[in-house]
């Protein structure tokens, strides 16, 4: 088996030293991003992604870890789609529940990698609004709809009284 693989794995490389599009083509840098499926939201049910990309040969190991220890199960991978420069990309998911204390690890191993790339994720949520925060902006907006409604009954006495005022001070004008 360990022959068969060397054999594959030389006869990949020979393939893309001699392809039409040269060796040169070929791009050695293996990249790895790491995101959610979808917007995290505590407790719901997600897919976090393992994304790697310029893959030659086609031959990896992707692993996970959750608060540094490994996940065994949960994970499923793509096969390998091949890229035009004869590199390789190549998705892997692993289904997980969002908590505050939890962070993953995606490991990728390649031959061609000196060491494995680990790439880290935390869940980023928004900080909720303390119960401080929503009382006091409630009791402001109280606050100043009353003030509102004591300054506007004042203004409307008083524009009632000075045009009362103004009425009782012609009819006697009048009178002389």
């Amino acid at each position: 088996v360990a022959m068969k693989k060397a054999l594959i794995l030389g006869a990949l490389t020979l393939l893309a030293i001699v392809s039409p599009c040269g060796g040169g083509d070929i791009v050695e840098i293996l990249e790895v991003a790491v995101f959610p499926k979808s917007p995290v939201t505590l407790g719901i049910p997600n897919t976090f992604i393992c994304l790697v990309d310029n893959i030659f040969p086609p031959v990896i190991h992707i692993t996970y870890f959750c608060n540094d220890r490994l996940v065994p199960e949960g994970i499923a991978e793509t096969t390998f789609y091949p890229k035009s420069d004869h590199s390789f990309l190549k998705f892997s998911y692993l289904t997980f529940v969002p908590s505050t204390e939890d962070f993953y690890d995606c490991k990728v191993e390649h031959w061609g990698l000196e060491e494995p790339l680990l790439k880290h994720w935390e869940p980023e949520l928004p900080t909720p609004n303390s119960e401080l925060t929503e009382t006091v902006v409630c009791a402001l907006g109280l606050a100043l709809g009353l003030m509102g409604v004591v300054i506007g009954t004042i203004l409307i006495i008083q524009v009632l009284h000075f045009r009362g005022t103004s009425i009782h001070h012609r009819t006697s004008c009048v009178i002389t």
